[in-house]
């Protein structure tokens, strides 16, 4: 009897239907998001963070790190963690806790990365364009290992006869399932699904483009680019099928969101978003609910980018203790610098730090603390450089803990110096 009892118990506890774990947030103003765990996971870039979202699509959690400068995508990487692409396309892996677990330098002149939790895939940028000329060698997509390091290409290029325009012929936003790739052009009415070998196994079209032309350079004195904008996100929703964020019009001043079937390339359906931006969340069974992103942000308000946090206390060089609180509600400039750098040294000769520009908001007038010497080499070079504002000292690594615009700068650095003919843009 009691044996029936619990065949019972386990019968009805194997016929529950399983539990609905809410929406899922697939995009975030133009940029996708991924699901890891329970949460999904979006980019903040305009405050330099990532925030978690449970399946009430409520803000559960915010994240803000030294090494998230401007994040514009996420996916999910291996082992239930963050792939976060960087604007200029670094890529960045995050743990759910907030703790970074390691970054790489891009594969291609900017990269957007996708991934289903094991494979991952960088494409070119659709969100940070660089005009450098590309002779057909380096395939259409990269696929990394998980330290970020390419180990296979897929697919071939289309260089124009602008080999200028390549990164943007290009460029476009890829996704993973099962193992599967996913590819759709910024520039071009198609979205492809690819083989082991890079190949076309069906391709879709919107119709959006009557004549299919390369973006070529505009007639007049304005050094202008005319190019459409069709897809600029892409993902696999909790359904299992792939959603496309596009523009409703060749310059994307309004969105459309189309769906296809995976298998076969169909589009199952379409909806006119009419904004130039958008918040697209799905659940399990396909529905899908359309937000304002900036309603869902307001959810947690924040005072800017919080360049100060954590604060700091350090010595000047009379020993006195100064700390960031101190100069609360005023405008402040802290310029990280080693006594022992001679671009450094020089930048004080000259001047520069003394300039003000023309917006009296991002002036700084000779009141607050403006520079953090290497404490190592501070007593050789310290007498030859004038000083007019008070400078602290501490160790190398504390620029990097306190300040998120040092990183920043650092990974513009990193970047090659541009070509003569070389230009940028974020055509999203």
């Amino acid at each position: 009897m009691r044996a029936n009892i619990l065949l019972v118990a386990l019968l009805s506890l194997g016929c529950r239907p399983a539990i609905d774990d809410g929406f899922t947030l697939l995009f975030l103003g133009r940029f996708s998001a991924a699901r890891v765990g329970r949460h999904s996971w979006a980019a903040d870039p305009a405050h330099s963070r990532l925030i978690a979202f449970d399946g009430d699509l409520h803000v559960v959690r915010t994240v803000t790190n030294p090494r998230l400068s401007s994040p514009v995508a996420v996916a999910r990487y291996p082992q239930n963690r963050l792939l976060i692409t960087e604007r200029t396309g670094e890529g960045v892996v995050f743990d759910t806790s907030g703790t970074p677990v390691r970054e790489w330098e891009s594969p291609f002149p900017a990269s957007l990365y996708a991934s289903d939790g094991s494979r991952i895939v960088a494409s070119r940028s659709p969100y940070y364009v660089l005009f450098v000329g590309e002779d057909g060698s380096a395939p259409l997509l990269w696929l990394l290992d998980t330290l970020g390091v390419p180990y296979q290409g897929l697919g071939v290029i289309h260089v124009p006869d602008i080999n200028y325009l390549a990164e943007l012929v290009n460029a476009g936003p890829a996704a993973v399932a099962d193992r599967v790739v996913y590819f759709a052009p910024l520039v071009r009415d198609e979205i492809l699904r690819l083989d082991a070998t890079g190949s076309p196994k069906w391709r879709s079209s919107r119709g959006l483009i009557p004549l299919e032309r390369d973006p070529r350079f505009a007639a007049g004195k304005e050094r202008r680019v005319d190019h459409a904008l069709i897809n600029i996100a892409m993902t696999v929703g909790p359904d299992g099928r792939l959603y496309v964020l596009g523009g409703q019009d060749s310059a994307a001043t309004r969105l459309r969101l189309d769906v296809l079937d995976r298998e076969t390339g169909e589009i199952i359906a379409s909806r006119q978003l009419g904004t130039p931006t958008t918040a697209i969340a799905v659940d399990r069974h396909g529905k899908i609910r359309v937000l304002d992103p900036e309603r869902l942000l307001a959810q947690t308000p924040t005072q800017g980018r919080d360049l100060f946090a954590p604060a700091f206390a350090l010595p000047d060089l009379a020993g006195k203790t100064l700390r960031l609180e101190d100069y609360r509600g005023k405008v402040t400039l802290v310029n990280f610098w080693a006594s022992w750098c001679g671009p450094c040294r020089e930048e004080f000769h000259r001047g520069n730090l003394r300039r003000c520009g023309s917006r009296q908001d991002a002036c700084v007038r000779y009141r607050v603390p403006a520079a953090l010497p290497d404490s190592g080499g501070r007593r050789s070079h310290e007498g030859d450089i004038s000083l007019s504002r008070a400078a602290l000292l501490g160790a190398a690594r504390q620029a990097g803990t306190h300040h998120r615009a040092h990183l920043w700068l650092r990974r513009r650095r990193r970047i090659p110096a541009p070509a003569p003919n070389h230009r940028e843009r974020d055509p999203c």
